[in-house]
């Protein structure tokens, strides 16, 4: 039953051919065996688990049955949830258990989701390696001999799906924390418009890139698991007017886009970059070619400043965590260590509840903040992000979507990290999405000789998320490839 897709297992639930509390055992069993290895959840909650899928099974047999009635999911461990432990990767909230529910697990929850479990992540999501979690890493499941990284921060949602230890899996992305592991391992991964998702109980990292996503092994699995999370909040300010359109769009289902006449933007300055891996271009270079033979356009793009992205990710993503983690101090919930005084215990719960990757990232926020560098810092970077809107809005008017690989390299061992030529490219491919608000989408393309997944881009204008996924559906069906989970450490 694992091999199933949620599109798959939603029509024999209806017709009654399988139960949900037999699809929720499959996983259970297979989470079992396998997470020991793959370190894919942090917390399973097997019980509550069962409990939801018997509520599921009652409602198809009284016709009232939901959405998502019966899809078990694994739930990144950046989403509070009600009366399970909550922790963000981190030793910070390594026993935090809200009292509240994320708009995105409720929304969930009222489709009849299953929940099996929250997932690994890199600590409060700063990080693309998956290593820095405070439960150790999660390992990707295309591991043979060495282990493979599955790349971050959504790491044990990545790994869990592609194992099929849950048939779909949220995910957040503040720089490319969806598409990057997701090209890793060979899945879908959809970053939708800022605002799509509520971050209403999502721990907060940078409020302004923080993007709520979907993680699945095809488009349609994709497109249905986001508009079952999507749609306008209350609680979140930034919530996106249209999202409730939005939602019902993506519910309602993806048509492959028409690719006579399809405008497919290139952006000359990162596929001029060093860095991209000789078997990923030749992958990208091939679906160019094929693209331009079924009809598409090719429009070659010009944006000078984007391959500043990195830089300006680094100013704005860590000024805006020193401001989100000033909250965790010991006082109110978290890990507290007394000290002599208030001063003293702010000190020594910092210093033992923050691995060095967060504290880093929050220093270094805080230094941008001072009166000495606010100015030369972070209003400079302030000024090359809209700069840098203002070149993607010309982009666009010359193109319906942008293209380009979605990982420089495929999945390499996880105690390596990628090449500065590498991580300057991936920054210019995949953050300026974040830093603008756009959709972008990974789908997997391809296997180099390794039978390692490659996985192409697609990114399209504010709203347009279910253009990106039509484009991405058009890949899929290209590619062909079997969506099944992946054989595991070579067992």
């Amino acid at each position: 039953m694992i091999d199933l897709t949620i599109s798959e297992a939603l029509q024999k639930l209806k017709s009654r051919e399988i139960s949900a509390t037999e699809l929720t055992r499959a996983h259970l069993d297979r989470i079992e065996q396998l997470n020991p290895e793959l370190n894919a959840y942090i917390t399973v909650t097997a019980e509550r688990a069962l409990a939801d899928a018997a509520a599921a099974d009652a409602r198809y047999a009284d016709g009232t049955a939901r959405i998502l009635d019966g899809i078990p999911i694994g739930m990144k461990d950046l989403f509070a949830t009600r009366g399970i432990r909550s922790t963000a990767g981190s030793k910070m909230l390594e026993n935090f258990i809200p009292e509240y529910e994320s708009t995105v697990s409720q929304n969930l929850i009222n489709m009849g989701t299953v929940l099996l479990g929250k997932t690994n992540m890199d600590e409060f999501a700063m990080s693309g390696t998956g290593r820095t979690s405070y439960f150790g890493p999660s390992v990707n499941p295309y591991s043979r001999d060495v282990k493979l990284m599955p790349g971050g921060s959504s790491s044990g949602s990545v790994a869990a799906v592609a194992a099929g230890l849950c048939m779909a899996a949220t995910g957040s992305d503040t720089g490319d924390s969806i598409r990057f592991p997701s090209s890793l391992t060979g899945l879908v991964g959809m970053k939708p418009t800022y605002g799509l998702c509520s971050r209403y109980g999502c721990f907060a990292y940078a409020s302004s890139l923080d993007h709520p996503g979907s993680i699945a092994r095809t488009v349609d699995d994709a497109a249905i698991l986001l508009g079952a999370m999507a749609g306008c909040d209350a609680h979140d300010s930034t919530s996106f007017p249209g999202a409730d359109a939005v939602a019902e769009k993506l519910r309602a289902g993806i048509t492959p886009a028409d690719v006579r006449g399809l405008r497919i933007g290139i952006i000359r300055e990162t596929m001029d970059a060093p860095g991209i891996a000789d078997d990923v271009r030749a992958m990208f270079d091939r679906y160019v070619h094929d693209l331009a033979a079924m009809g598409a356009e090719i429009v070659e793009l010009s944006v000078p400043h984007v391959m500043l992205t990195g830089t300006l990710y680094g100013v704005i993503s860590r000024a805006e965590a020193a401001s989100n983690l000033a909250r965790y101090d010991g006082m109110k919930y978290g890990l507290r260590v007394d000290g002599a005084d208030l001063n003293d215990t702010y000190r020594k719960t910092r210093a033992a509840g923050f691995g060095d990757n967060v504290k880093h990232r929050m220093l270094t926020g805080a230094i941008t903040q001072t009166a000495d560098f606010y100015t030369p810092c972070f209003v400079q970077a302030a000024k090359v992000r809209r700069l840098l809107a203002n070149e993607f809005d010309a982009a666009m008017e010359k193109c319906d979507v942008i293209l380009s690989p979605a990982a420089p390299t495929a999945a390499f061992p996880l105690t390596d990290d990628l090449n500065a030529d590498a991580a300057r490219v991936s920054n210019a491919m995949l953050v300026p999405m974040n830093m603008l608000g756009m959709p972008g989408c990974s789908v997997p393309a391809a296997r180099n000789a390794a039978g390692l997944p490659m996985g192409l881009h697609i990114a399209g204008a504010f709203g347009d998320d279910v253009q990106v996924l039509s484009v991405a559906k058009v890949i899929e069906g290209m590619a062909a490839l079997d969506n099944r989970p992946t054989i595991v450490m070579g067992k």
